[in-house]
């Protein structure tokens, strides 16, 4: 549902505005065969990503890709192990609570550098909460995820020494300790670029950890740091020397020397090179299930089966009635549809989602019906969703004022075809395979769908900034903590793209409208976070489903396995689906 910055080995979460990160690489053969013999003396890992990261910023990245390179340099003060779900030291060794539940003193581990060599002490992390996080002038997902109570106050961030850091809450907070591994930056890198502003009046920090940012400018904490980024083509990563972690033994760690992301956007072609060998892992999609399982002696890999996978799959509809400089975001006569709840739901009726399980996923899922994960323990597993029924879809569009002609298509009451362009990205064989037949279903109730798979982050794009689409095709990944998909759900919120406000920096919408049902579940969304009983919140977000079920501003789909492969010479795998095979790759050894 959402995407929450936690590290990576460790999880990073980041509201997958919708990217698959693949546990593989795609390489041709000769420059996988070239980056090994050029590596042949350095335990290396080979991996894969859909499509180019969009930024190396991680405050304010909103893509999985994105959030995953800075999640592989940017450690935050704590982490959350992904076999246990609790939270876990990182930079701070140790924190405290007060009695009354409204501070939190994190201590931070002696002797911390950056990278660079440079200290790492509790000016950075005062630096990065109050200066990039909670700067009005800095759009991202934490300020949301991080809102107390009614009054929505930021956290007061204080030092009181220099390894010592204070929170105080306006009030209890259930979710803190799942919200608050944000990365942290180094205050002596960009103290600078938060202070001054460029021409158009945007403080330069916003372009001053770019894609075009030599690597060895970026100064890491994590266990790696960039050593060279090649537009389209890969990533590769080399050991940070001034890491924190140990190993038991007291190895500096990682273990592993170097980790590449080859960049392809093709997932077929990752099964290929998989099976050629050049690849050390791949995430395994159902249609490549049975073929793998039979090759795990003769391939050397073991496929790691981690249950209900994490997030949620969707289509949604622009339900942004705005317009800016004039446009509409969409055309009246369609924003008209969509606002519908009846023609929404008339959708959801329509298509055939145990028909996408058995023919896409090859019968390795379920149903979604949900915004929270089926894995989590706020999951209401009672919700009866939208079974396939086409008779039903159709009475509903008829109650709606909708028609057919001979041909059995379908118009509005104001003599327009029911036609709309449909989006997923491409490169993802499951979401291309799941859109045509989602396209194919909603022909048999008479609507036209131009359904176009097209770039990742020209997709992103649209949502984010252009805001001029008509429906799509995403996946979110989800969590155990609902509140960190609070910045979905928040009217305001940064990743309300179904009806997204205005961001800092963007020109003013017009005649945006804003649903009693929005604001109603972003007011249950406050009222959880500030619940500490655990029944209490369970109660609060099974409300939420219910209303998300009913207004349907996401019609979700099909909820896979967790499945991933691995080389058996990468030693110790602990598979899970919250964290994958790699959550603690500083760990991993790459064994002969």
């Amino acid at each position: 549902m959402y995407c929450h910055k936690f590290r990576i080995p460790a999880i990073k979460k980041l509201l997958l505005v919708g990217i698959i990160i693949v546990n593989a690489i795609a390489l041709t053969s000769c420059s996988a065969e070239l980056l090994k013999a050029e590596s042949s003396q350095v335990p290396q890992l080979v991996q894969a990503v859909l499509s180019d990261p969009k930024t190396f910023n991680p405050v304010i990245s909103q893509d999985a890709g994105s959030s995953a390179v800075a999640g592989m340099m940017f450690d935050g003060l704590i982490s959350q192990n992904p076999i246990t779900g609790d939270p876990e030291p990182a930079l701070a060794e140790s924190w405290s609570v007060s009695e009354d539940k409204l501070k939190i003193v994190f201590k931070l581990r002696e002797g911390l550098k950056w990278s660079d060599g440079q200290p790492l002490t509790a000016d950075d992390v005062i630096f990065t909460y109050n200066q990039l996080y909670f700067n009005p002038d800095i759009p991202n997902s934490t300020k949301d995820v991080l809102r107390v109570g009614q009054s929505q106050e930021l956290p007061q961030v204080r030092k009181l020494n220099d390894l010592e850091i204070e929170f105080t809450l306006a009030e209890p907070f259930a979710p803190f300790f799942s919200s608050i591994g944000q990365s942290i930056l180094p205050a002596h890198i960009y103290k600078e670029t938060v202070e001054n502003k460029d021409q158009d009046g945007n403080v330069l920090f916003l372009s001053a950890l770019t894609t075009d940012t030599p690597p060895e400018n970026i100064v890491a904490n994590s266990a790696y740091k960039l050593k060279e980024y090649v537009n389209s083509q890969r990533l590769i990563f080399e050991p940070n020397p001034y890491y924190w972690k140990k190993a038991d033994n007291g190895d500096n760690l990682p273990y592993i020397k170097e980790v590449v992301w080859q960049i392809v956007e093709s997932q077929d072609t990752f099964l290929l090179q998989f099976r050629s060998g050049s690849l050390d892992s791949i995430a395994v999609s159902p249609e490549y299930f049975s073929l793998l399982k039979k090759e795990e002696k003769r391939g050397n890999f073991t496929i790691y089966n981690g249950g209900a996978q994490y997030g949620t799959t969707f289509i949604t509809f622009n339900l942004n009635q705005g317009s800016r400089d004039g446009k509409p975001f969409v055309k009246p006569y369609k924003s008209k549809w969509f606002n519908n709840v009846k023609f929404r739901q008339a959708v959801a009726y329509a298509i055939d989602r145990q028909r996408i399980i058995n023919n896409i996923y090859r019968g390795l899922g379920q149903p979604q019906n949900s915004p929270i994960s089926i894995q989590a323990p706020f999951y209401d597993a009672s919700l009866k969703g939208y079974e396939y029924d086409i008779e039903k879809s159709k009475e509903l569009l008829k109650e709606s004022g909708f028609t057919y002609n001979s041909q059995g298509e379908l118009f509005d009451n104001q003599g327009n075809r029911v036609e709309f362009d449909f989006l997923t990205n491409s490169g993802n064989k499951t979401r291309e395979a799941m859109g045509s037949q989602i396209k194919s279903d909603l022909e048999k109730i008479g609507i036209k769908v131009n359904f176009e798979p097209i770039n990742f982050n020209t997709l992103v794009n649209k949502l984010d900034g252009a805001l001029d689409w008509e429906c799509i095709l995403l996946g979110f990944t989800g969590g155990n903590e609902p509140n960190n998909g609070a910045n979905l759900w928040a009217v305001d919120g940064s990743l309300h793209f179904f009806n997204q406000g205005a961001k800092p920096g963007q020109d003013p919408i017009d005649g945006r409208i804003i649903t009693d049902w929005e604001k109603e579940i972003g007011q249950l969304f406050i009222d959880a976070a500030k619940e500490l009983d655990f029944e209490k919140r369970k109660a609060i977000y099974t409300e939420v489903q219910r209303i998300v079920s009913e207004k349907l501003p996401f019609i979700y789909l099909v909820n896979p396995l967790a499945l991933g492969a691995v080389r058996n010479n990468i030693q110790t795998i602990e598979y899970s689906a919250l964290g994958g095979a790699f959550w603690n790759l500083e760990e991993l050894k790459i064994t002969q």
